[in-house]
């Protein structure tokens, strides 16, 4: 190429050059998703919401908890709740995220305010979803009833493995192909979980918008939680017709539900 007609370019690559750091700076990052599963399940009951949500162009991020889904191989005893806010918090820093919309499921609603305790700069929304909402020193059995006195003690040497609660077609879903798909991917979880009090170095950041989702009116426990999030002035949903597994059961009613709160 002659020298005049490189000289005619220098002005068009350098306007390309700087053109991706107007576009950044004029259009701010979307929130991004990161989506936290419930005891017995895996990153996998996701998979629809995933879908829908990449579809409008967000990024979601569906981690498997150690031990259960894809990474079943890896349970055992010792696996407590302290292990599974690791698991979040090392996908969130290893993967660099910020502006996340922190999702938890349930059981994980345990897992997601370890999570923003930890690291709470990373965390713009945090939403329970038909979750349990723990303060700090308790731990998932102080929100259950205990079991009935003199009920027989499992003593085996497998005792720690806790078993699904429910079956995928008792948790809401209808559809057969779904329940055969869940069903199938429903699997035992370490009791530690469940038993590991929450500690917490302080209050959650008041820069952290915070939510709730009630799925089930059933489920005392989730109805108190529904309870102290209104009395705290959370954002709150209901959406009673897709049952507790409504990320399966109704997926784009829940995608709405999640954008909408992200916006907030």
């Amino acid at each position: 190429m002659k020298r005049r007609n490189v000289l005619q370019l220098l002005p068009v690559l350098a306007g390309s050059m700087f053109l991706p750091v107007l576009i950044n700076t004029t259009n701010p990052a979307k929130p991004v998703f990161v989506l936290v599963h419930g005891a017995w399940h895996g990153g996998w009951c996701w998979k629809k919401v995933k879908a829908l949500l990449n579809k409008r162009g967000y990024d979601v991020y569906t981690p498997t908890l150690t031990g259960l889904g894809e990474r079943s191989h890896l349970l055992k005893a010792d696996i407590n709740l302290d292990t599974h806010i690791q698991d979040v918090v090392n996908v969130i820093e290893y993967e660099d995220l910020n502006n996340v919309v922190l999702v938890g499921h349930s059981y994980a609603g345990m897992v997601v305010t370890g999570v923003a305790d930890r690291i709470p700069s990373r965390i713009s929304h945090l939403l329970y979803l038909d979750a349990f909402m723990p303060d700090n020193g308790k731990a998932l059995k102080d929100y259950t009833p205990p079991p009935p006195p003199g009920l027989p003690q499992n003593t085996s040497p497998e005792a720690w493995k806790v078993a699904p609660r429910e079956t995928a077609k008792a948790w809401g879903i209808r559809e057969e192909n779904d329940i055969v798909w869940a069903q199938k991917r429903l699997g035992p979880q370490s009791g530690a979980t469940f038993g590991q009090p929450l500690v917490m170095s302080a209050p959650l950041s008041e820069k952290i918008t915070k939510g709730f989702v009630l799925l089930t009116n059933d489920s005392p426990w989730f109805l108190e939680a529904a309870q102290r999030a209104r009395s705290r002035s959370y954002h709150y949903f209901e959406m009673l017709k897709g049952g507790h597994d409504a990320m399966i059961s109704e997926p784009e009613e829940v995608g709405n539900i999640l954008i909408e709160f992200s916006g907030k």
